[in-house]
């Protein structure tokens, strides 16, 4: 099996500025490959700080007519956008196994789940609402309005190339905002595919600009956009040394800041749990991605009576999880997303195991027959590790889950919460006063109670510490994009009597 483009015009290999496809400003090319073969799959320009300053300056052109248009005709162009996406969904899902490797059925729920964020700002933008406040005095008028913050510059990760590029771009035209983006160097085809749907939706030239561009350039060409006073918003989602870059950069223009940043999920499972359920729960909020997402549980606490068992239904399932490529068909757990992310997997591994940690299934790297070149790794379960291992301080970002046992509940709570980090958390428990004063102490701005997924469209995404600030999804998301106008109107004569 072979996963082939029925949509050629979607495999885009320049990027986008004012409407138009471009080469880089100084003709520089960059290779993407597919991670489960090492195969070139296409070569994308590799921009400029030069480039960067014309999408800059074709987006606040556009922003200029754009931010005057009416809620309906945003919300109009959202949804051909959305119907755009979902009947080229499976071409979508094949573009971004090719370039991520993650299983075609993830790619396929992925797309889904990125459209459904369209869906909602397509509605969510008529809901924009303001207010009119009960005035003090017969004379004037009191009104608060909500407008377009400006231009956005949109920073997308590799590991949801399309979900987290919706996620961002959705509410800023929903709000009426242009937008200047920069996907991952390891991902640009599927965010440059979903730039060409949105051109044939409709979106004006400058609405848009997606520029591609290696680790190298990178940073220059961030600059340009974190200097430049018009770009008035930055969501960017990825790592919190970035985050706190961004962060301290855009002082000088006082952007808005919408940064969702690393993660250290808990997951813990009391003895009063429903154990097969918490198994369940844990293999789908830790496996999917292969482990590569911000909110996967990366340290696993699970109570001393039921610990044993919990290892053992655990260890049962994760060994018969199947590995492989995409273009297999049947893969549960592709490739890691390079050789750097599978080196930090064995190097967390190795510190564990060297200070006492048990292995219990899995732990090396896998050598897939159909990809000899793939950048595999073992779906991993390691017993009895400490707070004071690697996989316990940092993100493991791989196929790995590391256990710990714990005695109480304020015992577990004081570990979960030992950490910078504070995206996510998840727990499971059948005792529903336990369960409200878990949720409530847990520091972190989501938290799933006896199940493994949290993510949707219609709430708030988003985490609190060294995981950053801001929300996306949910009328929250909307929210990130607009300015909050207070309008007063004084000098009103009455006419009317009494």
């Amino acid at each position: 099996m072979t996963l082939n483009i029925d949509n050629p015009a979607l495999l885009c290999s320049q990027s986008l500025i004012n409407g138009e496809w471009r080469h880089a400003a100084d003709g520089r090319r960059l290779a993407v490959t597919n991670p489960a073969s090492g195969e070139l799959i296409a070569e994308v320009p590799d921009c400029t700080p030069q480039d960067a300053q014309a999408a800059v300056d074709a987006a606040q052109k556009a922003f200029a007519v754009f931010r005057h248009g009416v809620a309906k005709e945003r919300a109009a162009l959202l949804k051909r956008w959305h119907g755009l996406v979902m009947a080229n969904q499976e071409d979508l899902a094949r573009l971004m196994s090719l370039e991520q490797g993650k299983p075609l059925a993830e790619s396929r729920t992925e797309v889904a789940y990125g459209a459904s964020y369209i869906e909602w700002f397509a509605e969510e933008a008529k809901r924009a609402d303001g207010d009119i406040i009960p005035q003090q005095s017969q004379n004037h008028r009191l009104l608060v309005i909500r407008q377009p913050v400006g231009v956005v510059a949109a920073i997308t990760p590799w590991n949801f190339p399309m979900a987290m590029l919706a996620r961002k771009i959705a509410p800023a035209i929903a709000a009426g905002c242009a937008v200047v983006c920069k996907p991952a160097e390891d991902t640009p085809l599927t965010a440059l595919a979903m730039a060409k749907l949105l051109q044939q939706a409709g979106a004006p030239a400058g609405l848009i600009n997606v520029l591609t561009t290696s680790r190298e350039r990178a940073g220059p060409l961030a600059d340009v956009w974190l200097a430049d006073a018009r770009v008035r918003k930055i969501s960017f989602t990825g790592s919190t040394a970035v985050g706190k870059h961004l962060a301290r950069e855009s002082a000088g223009t006082l952007k808005r800041l919408s940064l969702e940043l690393g993660g250290n999920a808990p997951f813990i499972v009391f003895d009063d749990a429903d154990i097969d359920a918490a198994v369940a729960g844990l293999m789908v909020a830790k496996f999917r991605n292969a482990g590569q997402t911000c909110i996967c549980p990366n340290r696993v606490y699970v109570q001393q009576a039921v610990y044993e068992r919990f290892i053992g239904k655990l260890a049962e399932k994760v060994g018969s999880l199947t590995i492989g490529p995409a273009a297999g068909g049947r893969a549960e757990i592709g490739p890691l997303i390079n050789a750097r992310a599978v080196e930090k997997v064995e190097q967390h591994l190795k510190d564990a195991l060297e200070q006492g940690a048990r292995l219990v299934v899995g732990g090396q790297r896998h050598a897939c027959p159909d990809a000899p070149n793939g950048h595999f790794f073992t779906p991993t379960v390691v017993a009895d590790v400490t707070a004071a291992m690697r996989m316990s301080c940092e993100e493991t970002f791989g196929p790995v889950v590391p256990v710990t046992s714990f005695a109480t509940e304020a015992e577990v709570v004081e570990m979960a919460n030992a950490t910078p980090f504070g995206l996510a958390a998840y727990f499971y428990s059948r005792d529903i006063d336990r369960i409200w004063e878990v949720a409530e102490a847990i520091e972190a701005g989501m938290v799933a109670v006896n199940d493994g997924a949290l993510s949707t469209e219609i709430a708030p995404f988003g985490g609190i510490k060294d995981s950053g600030y801001g929300r996306e999804g949910s009328r929250y998301g909307l929210d990130e994009y607009m300015n909050i106008k207070y309008i007063r109107h004084g000098s009103l004569a009455r006419r009317l009597p009494g």
